[in-house]
């Protein structure tokens, strides 16, 4: 299987909705300055080689190219999720195509289990995660560990934003107004994963190491 990657503009913004933060019911777009961004998309990773069951991590690295601090740095990444043929007996029709790690971490002393998403960049959109304020000239790499769980096309799209309500957008950095995107795209195999146990009788090897 081979994944075709492209960066290319023209995505429409995200609709400029008001949006609650999880803590406090402060809007996340308040006072969103406008204009444009230049967002140099420093590299974007996803590997070729995507299996049931296997786990895999998906990056993107961003920077900002212009002179200006971008207010709420983030990407929207769709395709993680597929939807399943209507049907009323459904309360949620979505079904994952790569099922989101979660990764242990500690909240106030206490063991917490969170998604392996962008630590700090959850927002009130399930499909938007944002970082907050971004220096001119410093990057930002934004990280998510999933584990592929249904075989077949997967065709994952994803695009930079510099706001949330839409005020703050962000462009390329080469000119023009065309927006930072970008999409991963190929075919899961069911072919199960190349694992063996080593001569301790207890450690998992890959065969990919």
């Amino acid at each position: 299987m081979r994944a075709r990657r492209t960066h290319q503009g023209s995505a429409p913004l995200l609709a400029g909705l008001l949006v609650l933060a999880a803590c406090g019911g402060e809007r996340q777009d308040e006072n969103e300055v406008s204009g444009d961004f230049p967002v140099e998309v420093v590299a974007a990773a996803f590997p070729d080689d995507q299996k049931l069951a296997k786990s895999s991590d998906l990056t993107i690295t961003l920077r900002n190219a212009g002179d200006e601090t971008i207010p709420n740095v983030g990407v929207t990444v769709n395709g993680f999720n597929y939807r399943k043929a209507d049907d009323p007996n459904l309360a949620d029709p979505e079904r994952p195509v790569f099922a989101v790690n979660g990764v242990p971490v500690e909240i106030g002393g206490l063991p917490e289990a969170k998604d392996a998403t962008p630590r700090g960049c959850d927002s009130a959109y399930v499909n938007t995660w944002a970082c907050g304020p971004l220096a001119p000239g410093r990057e930002k790499t934004m990280r998510w560990s999933v584990t592929a769980v249904k075989e077949g096309p997967y065709r994952i799209v994803w695009r930079v934003n510099a706001g949330l309500d839409g005020n703050a957008r962000a462009v390329l950095a080469d000119g023009g107004d065309q927006i930072p995107r970008g999409t991963f795209a190929g075919t899961i195999s069911d072919e199960a994963p190349d694992v063996r146990i080593a001569e301790d009788g207890r450690t998992v090897i890959s065969g990919d190491r």
